[in-house]
């Protein structure tokens, strides 16, 4: 086995790794998950919370002088 071939190997494999990822990127499926996902930038405050219930939880902050 020449070193040649084995960096055409890994070229078509590279090759096959992107068009996999572009078919999974652009399949139907996950349309309508990337538009959600491409609307975050210009939702409220309050539907993002709203949207992910309460899985989010928040969490108390207390200032650099130590009180509570």
């Amino acid at each position: 086995m020449d070193i040649n071939v084995i960096r055409g190997l890994g070229t078509v494999f590279a090759l096959f790794a992107f068009l996999c990822i572009v078919a999974w990127a652009y399949s139907s499926r996950r349309k309508d998950r990337f538009e959600d996902d491409g609307m975050i930038p210009f939702k409220e405050d309050n539907e993002l919370e709203e949207s992910a219930g309460n899985s989010v939880e928040t969490k108390k902050t207390r200032d650099d002088k130590g009180t509570e």
